[in-house]
Formats: C-alpha cells, sequence, structure tokens
C-alpha cells in the first residue's frame, strides 16, 4: 500500500510504501477511492489535538470499496462500497454507549488519528462502523458528507427548530449544511473571515440569503448559530448575534480559546454548547435528508501524493468546498 504519513507532528506528511494492512476479526479492507481533507486532519497534523502518537495516517472522510474481510464479519462483503466516518470504535459498555450517546465514549477510537486512516491506498476499519454506501454514490462527492456532512447535520439539530440561522466559517461543512438548511425552509446568513470576498461569493452560490464579515451585524437578530471556524473570539460576536433564548452551537473539534465577555451576551436564557464527534445513527438520518435536499458537494481533487498542499491550502483559505485526495 501507500500512505502519506505523519511522522512527527508539525512536519509534512512523508509518502511511504507498505505491504498491505490484513484485517482482524470483525474488520475489514479497503481500496480507497477517495478520502476528504477535513480541518480535523489539521488538528492532528499541527499538533493541536492531544495526545497524538506518530507515526500516523491522517484521514477520516474515506470512501472505498472491500476486498477482503476478517472473521466474524456478515453485514458486509466484498466489492461493497463503504464509507469509513471520524468514529471508528467505541467501547460498548460505558455509560455513555449503553445509554445511546456513543460520540461520548470513554474510550473511543478515531479515524486517521489513533487508529489508521485513509490517506492510502488502503485501509483496515471496525465493520460495524463502516456507513453501506450506494453502488453508484460518487466517491469523491461523497467523502467530504462522512465528517464534514455528519458533524454539520449533529450541530444542525442541536439547533432545533431555529428558522433564521448564521453560520460562521463557510467551508466544507458550511456548505452542506447551508443547502440543508434551505432545503428545511430555514434562513441562512454566512459569516466569514472579515474581507474575504470569495468566500462570501461562494456561500451566495450556495443560496444563503446573506454573507458579509464575520463581525459584521446579521440582517436580523439569529434564532440560532453555528461557528465552526476554530476561532474562539466568534463566540461572544455570535451570542451578540442571537436572539433572546437563542442557541450558539460549537460546531468543531478545536477551538482556540474564548475570550472573556460581559454576561449579558448569555442572559436571557442564550445557550452555548459543542457537539462532539457523531454516532452511528447519525448517518442513515443525515444521508436520507442530504438525497431529499439534493446535496451536492464541491469539491477539488487532488492526487494522493500531493496531501500537504490539499492541507496547505485547507489551511490558508484557499479553497471552496472540500478537498478530496484520490489514490
Amino acid at each position: 500500500m501507500r500512505a502519506m504519513v505523519l511522522e512527527a507532528v508539525g512536519e509534512p506528511l512523508v509518502l511511504r510504501q507498505a505491504a498491505d494492512p490484513e484485517p482482524g476479526s470483525g474488520e475489514i479492507r479497503l481500496r480507497v477511492e477517495a478520502c476528504g481533507v477535513c480541518r480535523t486532519d489539521l488538528h492532528v497534523v499541527d499538533g493541536e489535538l492531544p495526545a497524538i502518537a506518530t507515526p500516523v495516517v491522517p484521514g477520516h472522510e474515506v470512501v472505498g470499496r472491500i476486498d477482503r474481510i476478517g472473521k466474524g464479519v456478515h453485514q458486509l462483503g466484498p466489492g461493497q462500497r463503504v464509507g469509513v466516518p471520524w468514529l471508528g470504535s467505541t467501547c460498548g459498555t460505558c455509560e455513555y454507549c449503553l445509554c445511546g450517546r456513543e460520540n461520548l465514549c470513554d474510550t473511543p477510537g478515531f479515524t486517521g488519528y489513533t487508529r489508521p486512516g485513509g490517506f492510502a491506498s488502503h485501509l483496515v476499519a471496525r465493520a460495524e462502523f463502516c456507513i453501506p454506501l450506494a453502488e453508484d454514490a460518487d466517491p469523491v462527492a461523497t467523502a467530504p458528507l462522512l465528517c464534514a456532512g455528519l458533524v454539520g447535520w449533529r450541530a444542525l439539530c442541536r439547533t432545533g427548530q431555529a428558522r433564521v440561522l448564521g453560520i460562521y466559517g463557510f467551508g466544507a461543512a458550511a456548505h452542506l449544511l447551508a443547502q440543508v438548511a434551505r432545503h428545511q425552509g430555514r434562513r441562512v446568513y454566512a459569516f466569514t473571515r472579515n474581507g474575504d470576498l470569495a468566500a462570501q461569493a461562494f456561500a451566495r452560490s450556495q443560496g444563503v440569503a446573506w454573507a458579509g464579515d464575520a463581525d459584521a451585524t446579521a440582517p436580523e437578530p439569529l434564532d440560532a448559530a453555528i461557528i465552526f471556524a476554530p476561532a474562539g473570539e466568534l463566540v461572544p460576536v455570535a451570542l451578540k448575534a442571537v436572539r433572546k433564548g437563542g442557541r450558539v452551537v460549537c460546531g468543531g473539534i478545536h477551538m482556540s480559546d474564548i475570550p472573556g465577555f460581559p454576561y449579558r451576551l448569555l442572559w436571557e436564557e442564550r445557550e452555548l454548547v459543542s457537539v462532539a464527534n457523531l454516532t452511528r445513527a447519525d448517518a442513515p438520518a443525515f444521508f436520507a435528508e442530504a438525497a431529499r435536499a439534493g446535496v451536492c458537494a464541491t469539491t477539488r481533487r487532488y492526487p494522493l501524493e500531493a496531501a500537504n498542499e490539499a492541507l496547505d491550502d485547507l489551511r490558508h483559505g484557499r479553497l471552496d468546498g472540500a478537498a478530496v485526495l484520490v489514490p
């Protein structure tokens, strides 16, 4: 197999050749067709997540076909197209797993972080955590749905029935989420880096009602806001923008420190919450809604060997939509 490997935190990925991995009991091996490049991959490469054990292969928006199955795997078969998301395993026995909140498992495994990821030609994954995909699914267009889409969906669900929605940071997750929100009849306002006219134009191309700078005043009070940008300073900005009883949802796995802010921004029953990871139950719900909404991912393809270029383009905001590696 070929893989782009993080051998030291903060260093560029290195292309390595190795024997194809063998699936163990309860596992399958995929021939990777496409792997999205997510901001969480940047957090891994840049050392912004805790306890990163190197070497590790990043990548957790993986689409591929099964080419080998391990013992005890009966629900999936060779040749089947599946997706491998961020949540790679759970213990199944802690209080969170037992009450349907496996996204908060005490001892989880994460694809491309604590388990090998999809920046590779082949990948071994736990069969029960793979997502069956349609045979006619476009691997490149589907890959971003496996994290940007799923975590965005979980964040959207946390906004309840909010009809006026603000999205801070308009990248891969936001452009997918905006399409779903519009289908649901919500009015979406997009907030980008100050002066990022290209991102604002892209947001408008996705059908948002308005797009402007992050510190701009929204055209009307927001019922809820979702923050995808990893910028803690946006929390008080978003709290100021939501109406009484509104909710601000932090949708990323990592964010810079949140600065102090006056209590009046939180008062009047405003809420500040986060989303963490995803559950397997999120996938069928999201994919069904995405199909009804006609969600179409905007992507830019890169060969596997150009993973560092894709990461750098994401880091510096040079992408509309999502980067996808194709082995």
